[in-house]
């Protein structure tokens, strides 16, 4: 059988009370604090925030890949131009403008 006969004096059993006291205080306190109302609005900010910058970020990087593979694709290894390429689109660009144009003014006039 153990022995479960405490030897502490009483002094060393209230010193051990006080120091258990102060120390639920202080975990009722950090309690208090994780639930108040501003602090879990708080902590549901950082998360979208952190979801946020995370999806922007993935983002940055999928235009960032696109932007590089147009560039390839209208530059040749020295970065110079590809005129066989980047002509036929802009011829095809000032068409769309001029037809946006003129569908602009009929519609006016």
């Amino acid at each position: 059988m153990a022995d479960t006969a405490d030897t502490r004096t009483p002094a060393e059993i209230e010193a051990d009370i006080r120091h258990r006291r102060e120390v639920l205080a202080e975990t009722l306190d950090e309690i208090g604090v994780r639930v108040h109302p501003k602090t879990i609005a708080g902590d549901a900010r950082a998360k979208v925030a952190a979801h946020v910058d995370h999806t922007l970020g993935r983002a940055y990087v999928q235009v960032n890949r696109v932007v590089s593979e147009v560039r390839g694709r209208f530059t040749d290894e020295t970065g110079a131009p590809r005129l066989e390429r980047v002509v036929p689109v802009a011829l095809l660009a000032v068409g769309v403008v001029g037809l946006l144009a003129v569908g602009t003014r009929k519609r006016r006039g």
